[in-house]
């Protein structure tokens, strides 16, 4: 065993240092002649200085998201990028799961639900596959923290992470970008739009992206010879017309993708440990089984906006579709051990499965009244209609016979419909102080269904239809103050009541025969109190701009998700209180001329409080550390008191960009770091599966000229080539998934 050095400080205590370091360079700041540009953020449903916004919010310019996506790299590169945001995926580029301040949702399953809402172009993308959609020609992403259920609905406990596409305009205008980079990695977007005549402009804006296989498969009669190769493509086209008194902003937009679905990799956890086995290859598996991802989705809205002078109404209508299959090979070996050939390690017996959506649509309709008095009293009210039909089919596959037959197929089906009436009001109680409040009512049905069409070994026979339908209705509701110390520092506080509607989960193939409803679990609607406080100031004559608080949250019914485990099923359950506190802190500085610094910081302290709650324990080969107890013959462990899944107590992300003068154009570096501390994989805690504090950094050089409309530079991500496990599979054997390799590439961009 060895021994940590007592010199090696904790990378929250670097945080704290590296911000006491830079203490000088922050007051060397007011020399500089470079001020911040103000930020505008549509936190609240309308245009807004972010520092007005009595919520804890960090916005991303374009700039800054065209640095982190340089490799190539999916919606997955915002994870760590600002406080108290995690995201992961069990799916690869498929199927993004979104965390904020320790809420997320580890469920699998295309039907699961998240508590992070994701809002493109202002309308809700609710399944999770829809969550995916490509990063390109953006204007801003802005992540709110804490419950925004008054203006944004149920599903939005933890937060909302909100796209803004950047908008057709009169002015021809637009840009190209072309990169190549290691493992024969292409990336291209652009976009062009301009005055198209009359009253109309548009806009129309492209993507597409690919990389070679750079894992090889040694196992020589596997289906696959490499995988985590990708083609992607994604196009998005906007018309404009702006009357008198009258807006109207359609979108349509599209999506496709054929690639690697996650690798996943056997017995690559030291038992014992968190660390790799020794002699582990990343660039190298051995597996039997078919491994794919597909996924084509378009959608389209319409924004209409009229003007009334006071007042203004608007109208939002949305439409998703789309339809997915994604194949893996879940045991990530080859063989089993009844075989005279398996590997690598312990394979007990074969997994392959599938799960796809052959049909689905989402239909959503927002109206919503605004006012603009000029005075002390302005406010904003409206109705929303939300309707998705959903199918699944899910399949298991014999790895072990010639050609991977079919040997399982079980169907779910899910109708929601969901409807909602709200109003928030702002009211000038002083010149000093602002009072907010809003408050809205969620009426929420779902019917599902579900068979089994045919049966998986060992798993249920077929039969149904099992089905279920939940009708609730809630109140969510916010309050919040600003008060003005001065023109440049506001203080706020916050306090918000949030719902997620109940979750319905089917994953039938492998359930026990004698499971109730053939293994179809239901969480109850889960509800959240927070409460924050805290300030945000520009500083020194605006060349630094600051924003911290305080929180603290309460969740009831928490929806949780059992999932693996030795019976290879997942289970829905109700925690009775989730407790979760915690800072973050967003700065943004000028420290001298040309040099600008960003840092961000969070911690979250989160807690299951539920000392009856049991979960069913890994396959095989984990150690677990909880307290166990045994039901129906089963071990199980008993969770209270742990941390929530995926859920780092401490982030740290940094970005540094120096740029000067060179000849006609600008020569500059800009670096990128973001750090995230241990997480468990599960909600029972096990060291095998809890994934180890990451490091993570970016580099791109460069040089700018004609006015900012040519740059050309080298970039390179994951740096350091750090490799982590980053998610597990516990039902077979100490089989993980890992990030991103290290990737190198120049880009050129001309922009218009």
């Amino acid at each position: 065993m060895t021994t940590p050095s007592r010199r090696t400080p904790r990378p929250h205590a670097l945080a704290a240092a590296t911000i006491l370091a830079l203490s000088p360079a922050l007051a060397a700041a007011q020399d500089s002649a470079t001020t911040l540009d103000a930020v505008q953020v549509t936190a609240q449903r309308k245009v807004e200085n972010i520092r007005e916004v009595p919520v804890s919010i960090t916005s991303i310019d374009a700039e800054k998201l065209d640095v982190l996506g340089s490799g190539g790299t999916d919606i997955r590169f915002l994870s760590a990028r600002v406080p108290s945001l995690n995201i992961e995926s069990s799916y690869g580029r498929a199927f993004p799961r979104f965390y904020i301040r320790g809420l997320g949702n580890t469920d699998f399953d295309l039907n699961a639900s998240q508590p992070v809402s994701l809002v493109y172009d202002d309308v809700v993308q609710e399944n999770p596959l829809l969550k995916g959609f490509p990063v390109f020609d953006i204007a801003q992403v802005e992540v709110l923290r804490g419950p925004q259920g008054t203006l944004f609905g149920r599903n939005t406990p933890a937060g909302v992470v909100k796209f803004d596409s950047v908008r057709p305009a009169q002015e021809t205008s637009g840009y190209a970008q072309v990169a190549y980079g290691s493992d024969a990695m292409f990336n291209f977007e652009g976009a062009v739009g301009g005055a198209l005549g009359g009253n109309w402009s548009g806009r129309v804006s492209a993507l597409y992206q690919r990389r070679d296989d750079w894992v090889d498969n040694t196992y020589a009669a596997g289906a696959n010879d490499g995988f985590e190769g990708y083609d992607e493509s994604a196009a998005r086209l906007q018309l404009l017309y702006e009357g008198e008194g009258f807006e109207a902003l359609f979108n349509l937009h599209r999506r496709d993708l054929n690639g690697t679905a996650r690798l996943f990799r056997a017995n690559i956890i030291e038992p014992g440990s968190n660390r790799f086995v020794a002699g582990f290859d990343r660039d190298k598996v051995a597996v039997d089984g078919i491994n794919f991802s597909d996924l084509e989705a378009w959608g389209g809205s319409a924004r209409l906006r009229w003007d009334f002078g006071d007042l203004s109404l608007h109208s939002i209508t949305g439409y998703e579709t789309l339809e997915s299959l994604n194949r893996g090979d879940i045991d990530g070996g080859y063989g089993a051990v009844f075989l005279p050939d398996s590997g690598p390690g312990l394979i007990p017996f074969a997994s392959e499965s599938a799960d796809g959506i052959p049909d689905h649509k989402q239909v959503s309709q927002e109206l919503r009244l605004e006012s603009d008095y000029g005075g002390r009293f302005d406010w904003q009210a409206g109705l929303f209609w939300y309707r998705e039909d959903l199918t699944i089919d899910s399949f298991n596959y014999d790895s072990l016979a010639p050609g991977n037959p079919l040997a399982g197929h079980a169907v779910q089906e899910q109708e929601n419909t969901a409807w909602a009436v709200f109003a928030s009001g702002e009211f000038a109680a002083s010149e000093r102080l602002r009072l907010r409040a809003g408050v809205r009512y969620t009426q929420d049905e779902k019917d599902f269904s579900a068979r089994v069409l045919e049966a998986a070994p060992f798993g249920a026979p077929v039969g149904g239809p099992y089905t279920v339908a939940t009708d609730v209705d809630d109140v969510s509701w916010d309050a919040s103050a600003v008060y003005t110390v001065s023109d440049a520092v506001n203080l706020y506080a916050r306090v918000a009541k949030g719902f997620r509607a109940p979750s319905i989960q089917g994953r039938l193939l492998f359930a026990s025969a004698a499971a109730p409803n053939g293994g179809v679990s239901t969480a109850d609607s889960e509800k959240v109190i927070s409460y924050e406080a805290g300030i945000k100031a520009d500083l020194w004559d605006r060349r630094a701009r600051l924003g911290f608080n305080l929180f603290r949250y309460e969740v009831s019914d928490q929806q949780l998700i059992a999932v693996g485990g030795g019976a290879n099923i997942a289970t829905l359950l109700n925690a009775d209180k989730t407790l979760g506190q915690g800072a973050e802190l967003d700065l943004e500085a000028w420290l001298a001329e040309g040099l600008l610094l960003t840092w961000g910081s969070s911690y979250n302290d989160t807690q299951i409080d539920d000392p009856n709650l049991a979960v069913a324990i890994c396959g095989g080969g984990c150690t677990i550390t909880d307290p166990t107890t045994t039901i129906a013959g089963g071990t199980y462990a008993l969770i209270d008191g742990n941390s929530l899944p995926q859920a780092p107590e401490w982030i740290h992300n940094l970005t540094l960009r120096y740029g000067v003068p060179v000849g006609e154009g600008e020569f500059y570096a800009y670096t990128d770091w973001a750090y995230r501390s241990a997480v468990n994989f599960f909600l029972y805690e096990s060291p095998e599966f809890r994934g180890r504090s990451s490091l993570e950094g970016g580099l791109r050089v460069g040089y700018g000229w004609g006015g900012g409309d040519y740059d050309l530079a080298v970039f390179g991500r994951n740096i350091t080539d750090q490799t982590r496990i980053v998610g597990g599979i516990d039902f077979n054997n100490l089989t993980g998934f890992i990030n991103e390799p290290r990737t190198w590439g120049v880009e050129f961009r001309y922009a218009f």
